[in-house]
C-alpha cells in the first residue's frame, strides 16, 4: 500500500464521518424545530379567505401581531412577548404562505389584510389593535385603510415602508432554491452566524451583550424549519414589500398610529419611516437611537410606550 493511498483513504475516512456527524446533528436540529413547532398550540381556522392559522396568547383586549419575514406563529408569539404588556391578548396568525396557512393564488396584502378582518370574525371579535413588525407592516397598513371599523390603532415596528431605494433581489428561481431547503439555512445558521446576523438587520461594528446574544439565538431559531415559510418568504420579498411603493393612500389612515424606528436599522430606513409618519395624520414617530432591526436593548422602553399609547387609543374609541 503506498503512502498516497493511505492518506487518501485516511482523509476519505475523516470526511465521511464528519459528513454523518453533521447529518446526525441536522436531523436533530430539524426535528427539534418541527416539535416546537407543534407545542405552541396553534389552530387552523376557516374563514371567508380560507383556511388561517393562528394561536392566541394572554388576556386583555385583543390585539392582532402580525410576523415579518421568515415568520409564522413561532416569530409572532416572540414579537408579542418582546412588545406587549400585560392587559392584551395576541392574535397571532401565520400570514399568507407561512407554516399552515395556505398560499392563495390571488394573494396580496390587501387580501391579506381582509384575511385578518375575517380571522375577527370567526373569533366574534368586533375590533382590535394591529401590530405589524418589519414585513408585516404592509399587510398591516392594509389592515388599517380597508377596515377601519376594526381596527382601533395601527402600531408600526421596524417596518417596510415606501422607499426610493431600490433593493437588489436575488433571481426569484435561486431564491425559491435556498428557501425551502431545510439543510441550507441550518448551515447558515450553524457556521455562518455573523451573516446571519447582519441579514437579520443587526448594524455592523454593533457591539453584542450576552442578553443581545441571547435575543439573536431565539429569532435564528424560529427560521427553522424554514420549508413551510418559502412561499411566504418569496411572497413577502418579491410581492408584499414592494406593493407599498404602489400609491397606497396613507393620508387616509384614520386610526391612532405608532411608529417605532431605529435610527441605525440598515433594513427599514429610519428616514422612511419619518416619512411615512409625515403623511399619516396624527402619526406619532417613536424614535429609538440604535439597536438595528430587532431593537436589541429598548425592549422595555418600546413596551411602556406601546402599552400607554394603546391604552389611550382604546379608551378614546369607547
Amino acid at each position: 500500500m503506498s503512502v498516497g493511498w493511505l492518506i487518501a483513504l485516511v482523509l476519505t475516512i475523516a470526511v465521511t464521518a464528519i459528513a454523518v456527524r453533521l447529518c446526525i446533528r441536522f436531523r436533530r436540529d430539524r426535528r427539534a424545530a418541527r416539535d416546537r413547532l407543534q407545542n405552541f398550540g396553534s389552530r387552523v381556522i376557516e374563514t371567508e379567505q380560507g383556511s388561517i392559522e393562528y394561536v392566541s396568547i394572554g388576556e386583555g383586549y385583543p390585539v392582532l401581531v402580525i410576523h415579518g419575514i421568515f415568520g409564522g406563529i413561532d416569530q409572532g408569539i416572540v414579537s408579542a412577548r418582546n412588545n406587549l404588556g400585560e392587559g392584551f391578548r395576541a392574535i397571532i396568525p401565520s400570514r399568507f404562505g407561512y407554516l399552515r396557512t395556505p398560499m392563495p393564488g390571488n394573494a396580496s396584502p390587501a387580501l391579506q389584510a381582509d384575511a385578518f378582518a375575517s380571522l375577527l370574525a370567526e373569533l366574534n371579535i368586533d375590533k382590535a389593535a394591529v401590530i405589524g413588525y418589519s414585513a408585516g407592516g404592509t399587510s398591516a397598513i392594509q389592515f388599517a385603510l380597508r377596515h377601519p371599523e376594526r381596527c382601533s390603532a395601527l402600531v408600526l415596528i421596524s417596518s417596510n415602508a415606501p422607499s426610493i431605494t431600490k433593493v437588489n433581489l436575488p433571481p426569484k428561481p435561486v431564491a425559491k432554491l435556498l428557501f425551502k431547503c431545510d439543510l441550507i439555512f441550518w448551515i447558515l445558521i450553524t457556521f455562518f452566524r455573523s451573516a446571519m446576523i447582519t441579514m437579520m438587520g443587526v448594524p455592523k461594528g454593533f457591539e453584542l451583550t450576552p442578553e443581545y446574544e441571547a435575543d439573536i439565538e431565539e429569532m435564528m431559531k424560529n427560521l427553522l424549519p424554514v420549508s413551510p415559510r418559502a412561499a411566504g418568504a418569496i411572497f413577502d420579498m418579491y410581492v408584499s414589500n414592494p406593493d407599498i411603493n404602489r400609491g397606497y393612500p396613507f393620508e387616509k389612515i384614520s386610526v391612532p398610529t405608532l411608529i417605532v424606528n431605529a435610527k441605525d436599522d440598515p433594513l427599514a430606513r429610519y428616514k422612511n419611516a419619518r416619512s411615512l409618519a409625515e403623511r399619516i395624520p396624527g402619526a406619532k414617530l417613536l424614535t429609538i437611537e440604535n439597536g438595528g432591526h430587532l431593537l436589541l436593548g429598548h425592549g422595555e422602553k418600546i413596551r411602556a410606550e406601546i402599552k400607554a399609547f394603546l391604552d389611550k387609543a382604546i379608551a378614546s374609541g369607547t
